[in-house]
């Protein structure tokens, strides 16, 4: 298995459809073939040598699907940089993964100074976009001249990118995964029969440095059709994209829906091609859910749960399972590659309906951290991958997620798994979107904390009419104690909640995060 084994058969296939189209320029399977093997050359014309990292700063665009291409095609490793870190969080990454190339756009040509200051071993920046920094080669300039040279098929186990965590947990990590990894979970995950539209056009304006979204890339690429990319989210501009292109499959995460559906322009558009709505990266509210499904009643509906270190997909709710209320509230089975469990401290397997940890094992799994090999002892130990994740397993297999482990609240002795009270309160009339964390409080240990985004027009409710509305649906004792509204919800890079900044606030000052 190897990435760009797809682009081979799409340009003996397809040869003249579309591959990618951004804005007004449109490039075909063969232009594709003709641009990754020429930048492959010109990659090994500047030194690149096997096993080499080339990394890439850019928001969305064409060329960072000939980039992601290229790279291996001249046998080097990719590293997909956060366009939301600091410039001193990208030259960690340079640093830690010992990139000595660096592709970047426009957006990032401010920073590439002082990125080679603080990245001493960043040698060569290749620049896309109309405002090159100084001493950087051009992309199209390196293309042109270039001869293109023949695939270096690199693939099974060979390492193939490194992805970068959201570091929401610590010091961000660079994630391993190889060829067999990443085709694996996409092949996978195709093989559910209703993954992705052959033939279609997938629309990306989730960030592309993330593999939420480059896991559809490769899928896109392994069943053929179109890339439709978008430099970045907005509500308007998906409407738009998916009326102008017609566009049969999108991935957003389920913060990026709420905005999406809520939006008078998803209300004004088109949006009849769409056959596929892929939504993963964090809980999805029933409520949220329940208006996507109002405003999408043809769309197929299908919720991935993973993350990176598992390719990134484990589990996959099906459409068909979203048309039971209960299982809604799952984040599926697992995919055809993998076994999923739910084990105590202990590693054992727990009975099912019993809350634990969801781990997984199989041919998705990384190949673990870069150069840090405790902890990846740590997360892969008894060869299962743990995934810091609280959840349990019905008799069928259905996985449901309660929660982050460390995310568990404990009030009063009692064990509150926020994601179960965001359910809950969601479905208010006057909530969009919410989060739920632990705060310390002098009586209980911890209390129950609810931060909330209001809908246009509706007034902030009061504390207690906000626990009733939660006490009709789960557990008095789990319902907020206390709401803070604020105008939106910080998020990571990754489009998910960012709750460690949420924390932030009211535990500066200790010594740890619980109470």
């Amino acid at each position: 298995m190897y990435l760009t084994q797809a682009l081979h058969r799409a340009v003996q296939q397809t040869p003249d459809l579309a591959a990618t189209i951004f804005g007004d320029r449109v490039r075909t399977w063969r232009e594709c073939h003709d641009r990754v093997a020429r930048l492959a050359g010109a990659l090994r014309a500047l030194g690149v040598e096997p096993c080499d990292r080339v990394a890439i700063l850019a928001l969305n665009c064409d060329d960072y699907h000939d980039v992601q291409l290229a790279v291996p095609w001249a046998d080097a490793v990719t590293v997909p940089v956060n366009t939301r870190w600091s410039a001193a969080e990208v030259a960690f990454s340079l640093t830690d993964a010992g990139a000595g190339v660096l592709v970047v756009d426009d957006t990032f040509t401010d920073q590439v100074e002082q990125l080679r200051a603080l990245a001493p071993g960043l040698r060569t920046v290749i620049h896309t976009g109309s405002r090159p920094p100084a001493g950087a080669l051009r992309l199209e300039e390196l293309v042109a001249g270039a001869e293109p040279v023949e695939d270096a098929r690199r693939g099974g186990d060979a390492l193939a990118a490194v992805y970068y965590t959201g570091g929401t947990t610590g010091t961000p990590k660079g994630v391993m995964l190889s060829h067999t990894n990443l085709v694996t979970a996409a092949l996978g995950a195709a093989a559910t029969g209703e993954f992705m539209t052959p033939g279609g056009r997938l629309l990306h304006s989730a960030p592309m440095f993330h593999l939420a979204d480059g896991a559809g890339w490769i899928a896109r690429n392994l069943v053929g059709g179109t890339h439709v990319v978008l430099p970045a989210f907005t509500p308007a501009g998906v409407a738009e994209a998916v009326e102008r292109h017609r566009i049969t499959d999108m991935f957003l995460a389920p913060t990026m829906i709420q905005m999406f559906v809520d939006s008078p322009e998803a209300r004004e558009r088109d949006l009849s091609s769409l056959d596929h709505l892929l939504y993963g990266a964090s809980p999805i509210s029933e409520a949220v859910l329940g208006r996507t499904m109002a405003l999408l009643p043809r769309v197929r509906l299908l919720q991935a749960y993973g993350m990176t270190e598992l390719s990134p997909t484990t589990t996959i709710l099906t459409s068909e399972d979203h048309l039971n209320g209960d299982l809604r509230r799952s984040a599926g089975r697992a995919v055809p590659y993998a076994e999923v469990r739910i084990v105590d401290a202990e590693d054992r397997e727990v009975p099912r309906g019993t809350v634990g940890e969801i781990v997984a094992r199989g041919p998705h799994v990384m190949l673990g951290y870069w150069n840090r090999p405790e902890e990846t002892a740590a997360a892969l130990r008894g060869g299962w991958m743990h995934t810091g994740d609280g959840g349990r397993m019905d008799e069928a297999g259905y996985v449901f997620v309660v929660d982050r482990i460390k995310d568990m609240i404990v009030s009063g002795g009692e064990n509150v798994y926020s994601a179960e009270v965001e359910n809950a309160l969601s479905t208010h009339h006057a909530v969009a979107a919410c989060a739920v964390i632990g705060v310390p409080d002098p009586e209980w240990g911890e209390r129950v904390h609810a931060v909330v985004v209001l809908r246009e027009g509706c007034a902030a409710p009061e504390v207690e009419e906000l626990r009733a509305h939660c006490a009709e649906r789960i557990a008095r004792y789990k319902a907020p104690r206390s709401v803070d509204v604020v105008d939106a919800l910080p998020l990571t890079p990754a489009a998910k909640v960012n709750k460690r900044e949420l924390r932030a606030r009211y535990w500066d000052g200790s010594d740890r995060q619980v109470s």
